[in-house]
């Protein structure tokens, strides 16, 4: 379990698939109802009530060690009566419908679930498609350009598309800014003026007018009681290439960012297969997360080739770079 624990209103991620298994990661947040999955490979450790409480899921790709569990979220969620958004690359719509069209529904009501399915063909461009039981005909719907491919009254997730021999999506999951009031500089009792404060401030509306105690005030004179907060943030980094295209690409979208998973496939003395097989590995992952000033790096994703004996030395080297890089 991975991400600022103890403070409130954070990120929890969760690998919840053993070393022997394949990737997938729960993502949670305090106070927030839903769960969300990042990949879809072997997780013994996913519940059913974490699936059935999942809003939406995010595939990186769909080689078939990230999406080979995906039959196992659909067993769990038909009858939910809910919405599902899922986020993928260009042509998941289709391997979607695939899966489902494999069994048959003739039980199954057509409210029993819906899932809607995100297409991302570039950093800001993606279309959607809808996909509803018994028949899951494959309905297209908008073609959106937003750096958001998913967003909530908490958080937002924007993507970016890294080279692993084809396009692979890295998620970043931001918590939207707070905004504070600090009551001590205040010379007035709480009241609906908080609430107008903070609106203006949001809504960039500096001349709007505030009343207090019978008194009217510009808003933008009283900004200066207000602090704005950064929101907590956690990135997923799948499969990828240490190519520089790929190492800039993730400096630019991951600076910063608190916490992030990120995949360290092989050994350094591996690095060779890693180029090869356009993965990343353990030195690469690791320097490129110091450079990106990533607070709290987590490598995962390791081949399974490897013994647990390696994967301890796997991790070692990959701390060993992230601590000596620039």
């Amino acid at each position: 379990m991975y991400g600022n624990q103890g403070k409130e209103n954070m990120f929890t991620a969760t690998v919840k698939s053993t070393q022997e298994e394949d990737i997938s990661i729960l993502i949670q947040k305090d106070n927030h109802s839903w769960n969300y999955i990042c990949d879809c490979g072997e997780a013994s450790g996913l519940t059913i009530k974490e699936i059935q409480n999942t809003k939406a899921v995010f595939i990186s790709h769909t080689h078939i060690d990230h999406f080979i569990n995906f039959d196992s979220i659909i067993r769990h969620q038909i009858g939910i009566e809910n919405s599902v958004v899922i986020c993928g690359p260009t042509g998941i719509a289709q391997q979607i419908q695939a899966k489902l069209l494999g069994y048959t529904w003739n039980l199954i009501e057509e409210n029993s679930i819906q899932y809607e399915v995100r297409e991302l063909h570039t950093e800001n461009q993606f279309t959607t498609y809808q996909l509803q039981p018994p028949l899951w005909k494959l309905e297209k719907g908008e073609e959106i350009t937003n750096e958001c491919i998913y967003n909530n009254n908490n958080f937002e997730v924007s993507a970016i598309l890294l080279d692993h021999k084809i396009p692979t999506v890295a998620y970043k999951f931001q918590e939207k800014e707070k905004i504070k009031i600090d009551m001590s500089k205040a010379a007035f009792k709480p009241g609906k003026w908080v609430k107008e404060l903070k609106d203006a401030y949001e809504n960039l509306q500096p001349d709007s007018e505030i009343v207090i105690e019978e008194n009217t005030y510009k808003a933008k004179d009283l900004f200066n009681l207000l602090t704005v907060e950064k929101g907590d943030s956690v990135g997923i980094i799948m499969d990828h290439a240490p190519s520089a295209e790929n190492h800039q690409k993730i400096k630019t979208h991951f600076k910063s960012c608190k916490t992030v998973l990120i995949e360290s496939f092989y050994l350094n003395e591996d690095k060779e297969l890693a180029l090869k097989n356009f993965h990343s590995f353990a030195a690469a992952s690791g320097s490129i997360a110091r450079k990106t000033e990533i607070e709290n790096v987590i490598p995962v994703h390791f081949s399974r080739k490897y013994s647990s004996e390696q994967i301890t030395q796997l991790k070692e080297e990959f701390y060993q770079a992230y601590r000596q890089s620039n």
